[in-house]
């Protein structure tokens, strides 16, 4: 539930911290006395779309920030976020518009908000439709009370699998010409990679050969120069360790200490004979070979150009070729494939059809119950005379055929009609926000052990009705509240007596400034704000009133 909300420079608030409780929340004061800032922090909160304008004047950004007590979240589970202690949401909006989220503390977007969000909370105001207009919402409630989870999860999975085949079959099935064109693609390409004889590092090896047989000129001057200087030239780094060598043992016969550097030397001296042929091979091997390179250059180029078409590396070209030489087998065998796919089609399509058809049933059968409860729970809501309805009907594809959906092959829609002479329309374009608010609270009413959402907001929900009705309203909400957290935004009396936790909400003028502030009545304060509720002022008469209703 939501435990705690705090705003800062939002709407005409400076500053505002309001603590919620289990069960039913009212919130009454005069028209104007900021309510809808309160429901627009939630909102925005719960990601809806942030703009400048709400930000307090005079100041740079407004920052909102709720804790909601829960312990688990699948959606958080999905960014990495531990709902175990509870979860914070804090969210930033800067007049520049680059506003900042956070959930947890941890830096997230607002469309993970906003799918968080419909997870947690779900808010009906006079014109908000919110989640229950959807289609795909009334099918989905239609399923959970006909609890119809297994059943579409089964026709699910043949769902799939006769797409699968369909691919398959296409795949298989073109027609001759285009299957003749395919198989002499596909052997062209077989013959073009397999007379390449294509070798795994190939294309480094042959770069690096390139580079020796373009510069060989080069590499065979300065490997001639390193040579003379080694071995062979005047000077030689030979003859001069020779020479140095015999000079150290001279030195030796009368000072021992030069027996260190003549030992070193001669162990020296081998390895520069060594490093001398080393370096003669290298210049007898860097031979100007323009055939070689010729060779060497049209290698590559025949390589590269089998990469830039199959892959960007041999081994990938030649993964190429293997799935290449299996769809080749495949399309030679395709006959007998064919066969057996469009076995295993009619087998999945008789299936999916049969699991449909029960599916249909069953929700007919649910809906028809919805129906009749949500009917009897709108009589009590001032609507006696109203028409409720559920129409299931099938779904045709382009061609007036059964049409077969991800979640079978109905279309779920909710319609109504407040006076029995016009004929009942969508639930989605009734005109009245009074009259769908009442509507969506008796649809939550029979569908409250159903809807897992923990906290539902009411804003004004009061519109249009009174009297009995309103007590009728109160009582539902009331029941709402029991199993989920229940805020509500009233002007009647009849429903504010009903809360568990009444909040009034005033408008101060503070010098120059406007604020509002929220206060938890106790019970004289109670008696108090639903006398002013009754009669528009406090009397003797309306508080006497405001004691019997919450006696009640």
């Amino acid at each position: 539930m939501l435990r705690e909300l705090k705003i800062k420079n939002f709407a005409i608030v400076d500053s505002l911290t309001v603590e919620f409780h289990p069960g039913l929340n009212i919130l009454t004061g005069e028209t104007g006395a900021g309510k809808s800032i309160i429901i627009g922090a939630i909102e925005m909160l719960l990601g809806a779309r942030a703009q400048g304008e709400m930000i307090k004047s005079g100041a740079d950004s407004a920052e909102l920030q709720a804790f909601f007590d829960i312990h688990e979240a699948p959606v958080l589970e999905k960014l990495g976020i531990d709902a175990s202690e509870g979860v914070i949401v804090r969210r930033i909006i800067s007049g520049n518009g680059r506003g900042r989220v956070y959930i947890n503390d941890i830096l997230t977007n607002v469309k993970s908000l906003e799918e968080f969000g419909r997870y947690l909370v779900d808010i009906h105001g006079q014109h908000d439709h919110q989640r229950l207009t959807a289609a795909d919402r009334q099918l989905e409630f239609i399923d959970l009370f006909g609890r119809l989870e297994d059943l579409i999860a089964e026709y699910r999975t043949a769902y799939d699998e006769r797409h699968r085949l369909e691919d398959e079959l296409f795949r298989l099935g073109a027609d001759s010409k285009e299957r003749a064109r395919r198989l002499d693609l596909l052997k062209f390409q077989i013959n073009e990679i397999e007379s390449a004889d294509i070798s795994p590092g190939e294309i480094n090896g042959l770069e690096e050969e390139r580079k020796i047989l373009f510069n060989s000129a080069r590499l065979r001057e300065l490997c001639e120069d390193a040579y003379g200087l080694l071995y062979n030239g005047e000077s030689a780094v030979v003859d001069n360790i020779n020479t140095v060598i015999s000079n150290l043992r001279t030195i030796s016969e009368y000072d021992s200490s030069a027996d260190e550097p003549v030992e070193l030397l001669n162990s020296a001296a081998p390895l520069i004979n060594d490093s001398a042929a080393s370096v003669r091979d290298m210049r007898d091997r860097y031979n100007a070979d323009p055939e070689r390179l010729d060779a060497v250059e049209r290698r590559l180029d025949t390589l590269r150009g089998l990469c830039r078409k199959y892959g960007e590396t041999e081994e990938e070209v030649m993964d190429y070729l293997n799935s290449t030489k299996f769809e080749f087998d495949e399309l030679m065998n395709s006959d007998e494939k064919i066969e057996e796919l469009r076995e295993r089609y009619d087998e999945i399509k008789k299936r999916l059809s049969d699991t449909a058809k029960e599916i249909s049933a069953k929700r007919k059968d649910a809906a028809a119950e919805v129906q009749k409860l949500v009917s009897k729970r709108l009589g009590k809501l001032a609507f006696d005379k109203a028409v409720f309805r559920i129409d299931v009907i099938q779904r045709r594809d382009e061609k007036g055929e059964k049409g077969f959906g991800p979640k079978g092959c109905d279309i779920v829609e909710f319609l109504f009609s407040a006076n029995p002479s016009e004929p009942p329309r969508p639930l989605k374009k009734v005109a009245s926000g009074g009259e769908l608010s009442r509507v969506m609270l008796a649809i939550k009413s029979v569908f409250a052990d159903i809807d897992d959402t923990p906290v539902m907001v009411f804003d004004e929900i009061d519109a249009g009705i009174g009297g009995n009705t309103a007590i009728s309203v109160g009582e539902a909400l009331k029941g709402l509240s029991a199993n989920r957290q229940v805020l509500c935004i009233t002007h009647l009396a009849q429903i504010a007596s009903k809360a568990d936790f009444h909040f009034s909400i005033e408008k101060h003028q503070k010098a120059k400034k406007v604020d509002i502030d929220v206060k938890l009545l106790d019970r004289n304060e109670r008696l108090k704000e639903i006398a002013r509720l009754l009669s528009g002022k406090v009397t003797p008469a309306s508080l006497k009133h405001s004691e019997e209703l919450l006696a009640k």
